[in-house]
């Protein structure tokens, strides 16, 4: 009878073991096909924006999953190159080409197999670093006819920026609808040369195609971002002030550690391109009447960084604002022949002033 219930003893011990064991592994194959299943799925089947992706000439299956799934294009590069080998696809061909998040596995290795170039660009537009969102509209009305009216009534229309929040939930955040914030997308329209196959592509396309430019280039800094504590937002922002305060021969790094420098002491940015922005004008000089400017976005009266960006910054800015040197300036002063001058007590600051600028 002892042998007996010391073997009873001993099942329901293993059957404690090895029940919770065969539930994780069951969960975790459910899980696994479930991911599977998905990954297999279209990244977005209403998303038809299009993504214009290079394949480099050579470039083996490896290389082209990565650029697809670095492209928004694919959900995981290891699930396509498994789906490629089983359904024997091959003779992949280099060339440029158009997909949409929409697309299926199987529509995107046909295409892939075509060699099919991208149209003819019949529209490129050209947004520089450190333009504003009016002025964007305004580039964007020269380029195709549409009113700067409507243009910015679409950048602005609520609704419509919520589901652009839904479709770039990583960029784009709750973070934009501060109540203080002028424009909500204000930044968030990448610099850069865009090209479309129509003359009057539709304002979401356009607006869409800029918004995922953002994305795609911040998601290179996901880690950057983190390490230093900043949100996207956040990021942007500083970045908008680097911008907007850089000249051609301007060393990034450091206007970016004056920055730091000031917040971390809890001194104010007092940087006069926010004072301009609060203003809402272009100006060549800031005068000391309009420091007085009763406004969010005015860093000469308030500390810590704006609301949000005052403009769209260039990858260069992006790059500072994430990496900026190691300095103890406090102060920094473009000089008209585009010089920038770094300083650490106010006293140097104004004596550098009063040489290059003079009494306001």
């Amino acid at each position: 009878m002892l042998q007996e219930h010391e073997a009873k003893t001993v099942r329901k011990i293993v059957l404690y073991i090895t029940a919770p064991l065969l539930l994780l592994i069951i969960a975790a194959c459910i899980g696994l096909f479930v991911y599977i299943r998905s990954a297999l799925q279209p990244v977005d089947p209403n998303d038809k924006t299009p993504i214009h992706v290079e394949i480099p000439i050579g470039s083996s299956v490896y290389t082209i999953a990565n650029v697809l799934e670095k492209n928004g294009v694919i959900k995981n590069a290891t699930i396509f190159r498994y789906y490629v080998k089983f359904k024997n696809h091959a003779d992949f061909q280099a060339g440029n080409y158009t997909f949409t998040k929409a697309m299926t596995l199987a529509q995107i290795a046909e295409q892939l197999k075509t060699g099919k170039l991208v149209k003819e660009a019949k529209l490129k537009i050209t947004v520089p670093e450190g333009k504003q969102l009016t002025q964007i509209a305004t580039i964007i009305s020269q380029k195709t006819g549409y009113s700067t009216e409507e243009i910015m009534a679409k950048l602005t229309n609520r609704s419509y920026i919520e589901e652009l929040v839904e479709k770039y939930p990583s960029v784009l955040t709750s973070d934009i609808f501060n109540k203080n914030i002028r424009y909500a997308l204000e930044g968030y329209l990448f610099p850069a040369t865009y090209s479309f196959t129509e003359e009057k592509p539709s304002l979401e396309e356009m607006i869409e195609t800029m918004v995922a430019k953002t994305e795609e280039v911040l998601a290179k800094y996901t880690e950057d971002m983190e390490a230093r504590g900043l949100t996207v937002h956040q990021l942007l922002t500083m970045a908008s002030l680097i911008e907007e305060e850089a000249t051609e021969k301007a060393d990034r790094e450091k206007i970016a550690s004056v920055f730091y420098n000031r917040l971390e002491k809890g001194m104010p940015l007092q940087t006069d391109p926010t004072v301009l922005y609060a203003l809402g004008q272009h100006k060549s000089r800031v005068y000391y009447k309009d420091l007085e400017v009763n406004s969010p976005y005015n860093t000469y009266m308030h500390k810590g960084l704006p609301p949000g960006p005052i403009a769209n910054a260039g990858e260069a800015s992006i790059q500072a604002a994430l990496h900026p040197a190691e300095t103890d300036y406090f102060y920094f002063l473009a000089t008209p022949a585009g010089d920038v001058i770094f300083t650490k007590t106010l006293d140097e600051h104004n004596r550098e002033k009063a040489k290059y600028i003079g009494k306001q």
